[in-house]
């Protein structure tokens, strides 16, 4: 297993650590002159600007999923046996195809003729089509619906070992609905719901397919930026920092969650 990882993942890393260092060529490639210019750009008002809008659509994915998903686990968890099986494969059906075709299907539903403006039309809730393509919204609405299932199965994970007798006995001391979710089911099933958090928040940080087709160039995230700096500028040192950075304060950010979770739940236990 060590030598598995240290290949196919320490190796990478530590390769695209070293490029991130180094200094572009005059035709793109690497240029192995060490220097700290790459990380110097990253404080650009134009990439800070990129990085807000990321953060922004990243944290809104991962609200909406949770919100969508935890209703939708604890009804699945609560279902009879025979059926949360089959709930859990129409959970999972839209992994059967390609996440692409699912996100052309989403651009023939949100463009100026198709099914949603249709649908609002006919509804006589507007009278011309909307621009809803090509934004904001419409990326957030592609991450959302290409997410939420990443959402929902540790949810229902957590929920399904839930003993129903804690509930119950909440109900009979007379609590209230929002004091058997907040002071009952939420802290049990809180293991659910961070292991969802985290399955959402990353990938939807640095998604790259659903920006580049609901999005348009208007509405580059920092996945795309990273595939801009390979691929089209070939500015191969500031992708590798751009994505290493990345990687880095997503990773500390997890860290200091669970660092400061612990903490808190010690000081809870002995209160």
């Amino acid at each position: 297993m060590l030598l598995w990882m240290g290949i196919f993942f320490i190796l990478p890393l530590l390769v695209m650590l070293a490029v991130s260092f180094a200094g572009r060529g005059t035709y793109g490639g690497v240029e192995w002159t060490f220097s700290l210019t790459n990380y110097a750009q990253l404080f650009d008002p134009l990439y800070l600007r990129i990085y807000g809008r990321s953060l922004a659509l990243a944290l809104a994915t991962t609200t909406l999923c949770l919100l969508l998903g935890y209703p939708l686990a604890y009804s699945i968890a609560r279902a009879p046996v025979r059926w949360q099986g089959v709930w859990l494969l129409l959970v999972m059906i839209p992994f059967w195809t390609n996440f692409l075709v699912r996100t052309y299907a989403w651009m023939f539903i949100l463009r100026t003729e198709g099914l949603m403006n249709q649908l609002l039309i006919n509804l006589g809730v507007i009278s011309q089509p909307i621009e809803l393509l090509y934004s904001d919204w419409a990326i957030l609405i592609g991450l959302v619906y290409g997410y939420v299932p990443f959402m929902v199965l540790p949810l229902y994970a957590a929920m399904e070992r839930l003993d129903s007798s804690v509930v119950e006995a909440a109900w009979d001391l007379y609590a209230t609905s929002w004091s058997v979710f907040w002071r009952v089911l939420l802290p049990l099933t809180k293991p659910g719901v961070v292991a969802g958090c985290i399955l959402v928040f990353i990938p939807s940080l640095g998604a790259f397919i659903t920006p580049d087709l609901l999005g348009g160039a208007k509405s580059m995230m920092v996945g795309n930026l990273i595939q801009h700096e390979y691929l089209v500028v070939r500015d191969w040192p500031l992708g590798s920092a751009i994505s290493f950075s990345l990687m880095a304060l997503v990773l500390l950010g997890v860290l200091a969650y669970f660092k400061t979770d612990g903490r808190l739940d010690r000081f809870e236990g002995g209160g």
